[in-house]
């Protein structure tokens, strides 16, 4: 376990220190104060953690002189609470390194959720199907707030391809390591002998970009205005509503036809556009980093096989860490909690690791 050096927690208390002076100061203007305020909500926890570490080391220090003493009682006693110290610190230290890791900048970002059917045919749109129904179940139960971005219906039922943005607090943080290959076991309900099919699906999660994180210009930009498909009826489009974007230097195409509206199938667009413009800003600089981090958990690889869920034996296992739990029904409902704590617990300790090594 990284111990952090008792100079370094005194910087972390005195910057605290001096930032709650400032704001007490009443000399800081309102954007200034706005800045410091930021800054003090994100050092106080740590300078508590801190301040925590530092009175159980002198705590410490006090009981290991104590175990000298000459006194037989009061040095068994010494020994006991100093043990029980030990303990106390170990964890507390573990939980101060945790919170002076680095943090990814995008981790209190809304998200944007992409779910493409792949192998498997029917049954592998209806998993997406399965596969979004959980992802918003679980929004749900976390007073998240989700909204249908695109969606491209099968005829058997589910979804070719799917997106959905899902806003609220801390959404990148919890639902990153979701993207991956999720693979599904079961008897589709078409198949007569009972013979178990594996089918697949893969999902995106990219934190959402703000208008101020990419900077487009209009010049790159290639913007086709047709007349959206539908199924027929009265659902069917009788405008030119549906927006084509191609992003030239890159490439990248994002087709938006769902809404009524030209300006907001337009708007949707941009932002799934800027959305996969940052990602891939972030994936370059991440691979550009000396050093760059590709644990188990977090490669983003989003051609991994990352969780199988097993219908026959009512089951969900997630590879990368080698978990399995006989929950299936629940998991589908959106009880993620216990998967995805221990895939955020997974990246701590791989990262704490990295520390120490």
């Amino acid at each position: 376990m990284t111990r952090i050096p008792p100079d370094r927690i005194a910087a972390i208390e005195a910057r605290r220190d001096e930032l709650q002076a400032l704001m007490a100061s009443g000399e800081l203007g309102g954007d200034r104060f706005v800045q410091v305020s930021k800054e003090y909500a994100e050092i106080e926890p740590v300078a508590v953690a801190a301040g925590y570490v530092r009175r159980l080391r002198a705590e410490g220090q006090s009981l290991q002189q104590m175990t000298q003493d000459a006194d037989d009682e009061l040095r068994a006693m010494a020994v006991e609470e100093l043990r029980a110290n030990e303990g106390t610190l170990a964890e507390a230290e573990r939980k101060l390194a945790l919170a002076l890791l680095p943090r990814d900048s995008a981790d209190e970002r809304p998200a944007l959720l992409e779910i493409r059917a792949g192998v498997g045919g029917d049954e592998a749109a209806l998993f997406a199907g399965d596969l979004l129904r959980m992802y918003q179940r679980y929004a749900d139960r976390l007073g998240w707030r989700t909204e249908l971005i695109s969606a491209s219906s099968s005829e058997a039922g589910g979804y070719k391809e799917v997106v959905i943005g899902i806003t609220g607090t801390g959404v990148f943080a919890k639902l990153k390591f979701e993207s991956g290959v999720h693979r599904v076991q079961r008897v589709p309900a078409t198949e007569a002998g009972g013979r178990i099919h594996t089918s697949a699906a893969t999902v995106a999660v990219l934190p959402e970009a703000e208008e101020a994180d990419v900077q487009i210009d209009d010049r790159d930009l290639r913007i086709d205005i047709y007349r959206a498909s539908g199924p027929g009826g009265q659902g069917v489009n009788t405008t030119d509503s549906a927006v084509r974007i191609t992003h030239l230097p890159t490439g990248i195409v994002v087709i938006q036809q769902d809404e009524r509206s030209q300006h907001k199938n337009k708007a949707k667009a941009m932002k799934v556009l800027r959305t996969r413009l940052y990602e891939a800003e972030r994936e370059r600089l991440a691979a550009e980093r000396v050093g760059a981090r590709r644990s188990m958990v977090g490669s983003g690889d989003r051609s991994e096989r990352i969780r199988t869920y097993n219908f026959p034996q009512g089951r969900v296992t997630d590879h990368r860490i080698n978990l399995t739990l006989h929950r299936l029904p629940e998991i589908l409902e959106g009880e993620l909690d216990e998967l995805v704590g221990a895939l955020v617990s997974q990246d701590e300790a791989d990262r704490l690791a990295q520390l120490d090594g």
